[in-house]
């Protein structure tokens, strides 16, 4: 298995940006050339030069639709819109569309069953062809294809078809009232895919789409023919990791007159978060880094400098360990690991899922966030009227060891491990590189062995894990490990989206091309039916109580184990104006109104 050693370096380049020291160490880039960047405010279009953005955990595949990794649907933003998106305070604004429907001015429908979105008329795709009704509705029959194996399918399940009453109408017919209508094309898993572009991809050959990495969007800007530029090869511990580079140019049929300010925008993918900040907040080499997972102390020592400063947003990531429910060591005949047809050997007893959530010691792995993060025992943490305040698996060690001893697991030879019917408790423990995520795997590794519990550590670089490339073996989706620690972020208001994910439907398995988001295969009937009774229920007290006792029992049955509220953190140049994350889409939504200041 894959263990961090020290790091060997292969230089394709002399780009010495992404380079990862020996031991997890920043090398010195005190003596690198700064970047010229232009100090007299402009209006305009493209008059801004050119702005630099880093992102550590390197994008793959820039179409939110196909991919579970934020960090190719942050990229990906920059050039595809939804109708609409929520901003910081929780509301709905226009994008592609020209208003929000509502009751009020007949958009929704007063029986709940449909609702109408009016187009903005005249916007051209990157390409020069017209943005028409027939994007969206082919937006959805491409989303809802099971061939295509979309992770987007679960917020669209809802629609009976989408009719075009004109170039520039659009309405939604539901299968039943449904009063999550603003779930549908709104925010990055909204987005509007160019149907001239996707309609010879529509099927198991949807990865294939050209426009996956070479966008052709309604944004403000587009990706250069190169698309996404193999960079330096590096090794994490005996893991090969590419590191890559986009540039964006402004998009001539952008609508809105000015923007975006800058004619260009250089983004490099890959290396570490400890040198994406650097070169932000210490260095001024650039102007954005995203997901800066340093400890509070590692920021502000950075921060003094002047030159950068951190953005902090606590939004809706909760960081999680998942359960395999299935067994990630034995395979199918059709060579599947992690099959829903081979229960895992000892996950499958809820005492065992029970005895490891109390082995968790949130406490000290809340120590290692700082004030970047705070404690939850549930996966769905905002708004606050869908938040559960049940704390049913508290760290204690005692407890823990009662119940492996009540299921059975017991250390009979002697060695230091538990075991059952000539099975040992070995487990498997994967997660990305990352210097918080390897703290919490120690921590982990050091609880469960008090136990007699054997804890192998696997370490995973980001691009791989969150890529594109949904077959390869250590992708999340795969999940072939016993535990995997990852981050899920809710982006919308609505829960009935999010908590969409953890249905049985939503497992993630080779029959639905790894499409689902249910990463642990958890399966629970309650569940399934509450959450179907919630898509059609009107009354907004009775499906607040829905989704409060679904967030319960996705940590009642220990589907997973969360951990904690996580603080999205960037670093900003100090003088980049324009800069405004909201909770509810990827950080980039705005970047159109990005600009640098005196």
């Amino acid at each position: 298995m894959y263990k961090l050693g020290n790091k060997f370096i292969i230089w394709l380049t002399v780009l010495l940006l992404f380079v990862s020291g020996c031991n997890g160490q920043t090398p010195n880039l005190d003596n690198q050339p700064s970047i010229e960047l232009p100090s007299t405010p402009t209006t305009g279009r493209g008059v801004g030069g050119t702005l630099h953005i880093l992102y550590w955990d390197a994008p793959t595949l820039l179409n939110p639709h196909l991919t579970a990794g934020a960090k190719d649907g942050e990229v990906a933003r920059i050039t595809y819109e939804p109708l609409a998106c929520f901003d910081d305070t929780g509301q709905l604004v226009p994008i592609l569309a020209t208003k929000i429907p509502s009751v009020e001015n007949g958009g929704v429908a007063s029986d709940g069953k449909s609702v109408t979105w009016k187009l903005m008329p005249d916007i051209q795709w990157s390409d020069g062809e017209p943005f028409t009704a027939k994007d969206v509705q082919f937006t959805y029959q491409f989303i809802i294809n099971p061939d295509v194996g979309s992770n987007s399918a679960s917020g669209y399940d809802s629609i009976e078809n989408v009719e075009i009453i004109d170039d520039y109408t659009v309405k939604l017919n539901f299968k039943d009232v449904n009063p999550a209508w603003s779930i549908p094309f709104v925010g990055s898993q909204g987005v509007i895919l160019p149907k001239h572009k996707f309609e010879p991809y529509n099927g198991t050959n949807a990865r294939d789409a050209p426009a996956n990495y070479i966008p052709v969007g309604t944004g403000p800007y587009i990706v250069s023919e190169e698309g996404i530029k193999p960079q330096e090869v590096i090794f994490l511990g005996t893991q090969l990791v590419q590191t890559n580079k986009i540039v964006f140019n402004k998009n001539p049929h952008y609508r809105e007159e000015g923007k975006p300010h800058f004619d260009q925008i250089i983004l490099r993918g890959g290396g570490t978060p400890n040198e994406a900040a650097q070169q932000v907040l210490a260095l001024g080499n650039a102007d954005y880094a995203w997901n800066l997972t340093l400890t509070p102390d590692e920021l502000a020592q950075l921060e003094t400098e002047g030159v950068g400063r951190v953005a902090t947003i606590f939004a809706t990531t909760v960081d999680e360990i998942d359960v395999n429910q299935t067994d990630p060591r034995q395979e199918t005949a059709a060579g599947e690991k992690s099959s829903l047809e081979i229960p895992h050997p000892f996950f499958n007893d809820l005492k065992v899922r029970q005895a490891f959530a109390h082995a968790i010691n949130r406490e000290a792995i809340l120590n290692l966030y700082g004030i970047v993060g705070e404690p939850t025992h549930h996966i769905f943490v905002t708004p606050p009227q869908f938040r559960s305040d049940q704390t049913p698996y508290l760290f204690d060690i005692e407890k823990a060891t009662s119940l492996l001893d009540e299921a059975g697991w017991v250390d009979s030879n002697g060695n230091g491990i538990r075991d059952k019917d000539g099975l040992e408790m070995n487990v498997l423990f994967q997660t990305t590189a990352n210097p918080i995520r390897q703290a919490t795997q120690r921590i982990v590794q050091r609880e469960l062995g008090s136990i007699g519990i054997d804890v192998e550590i696997k370490i995973i670089d980001a691009g791989i894990y969150y890529g594109g490339d949904v077959t390869h073996p250590d992708n999340a989706q795969q999940f072939q490990a016993d535990l995997q620690e990852q981050d899920w972020t809710n982006l919308s208001p609505d829960p009935g989206l999010f908590l969409s994910y953890w249905t049985c439907e939503q497992a993630t398995q080779k029959s639905n091309n790894w499409g689902g988001l249910n990463n642990p295969r958890w399966c629970n009937d309650e569940y399934d039916a509450l959450f179907e009774q919630s898509k059609t229920e009107l009354d907004p007290d009775k499906r607040q109580a829905m989704f409060v006792r679904m967030n319960d029992l996705i940590t009642e049955d220990v589907a997973l184990i969360p951990l904690a509220r996580q603080a999205r953190i960037s670093g900003v140049s100090a003088d980049l104006e324009g800069f405004a994350p909201t909770p509810w889409d990827a950080e980039t939504w705005n970047i159109k109104d990005w600009r640098r200041s005196p």
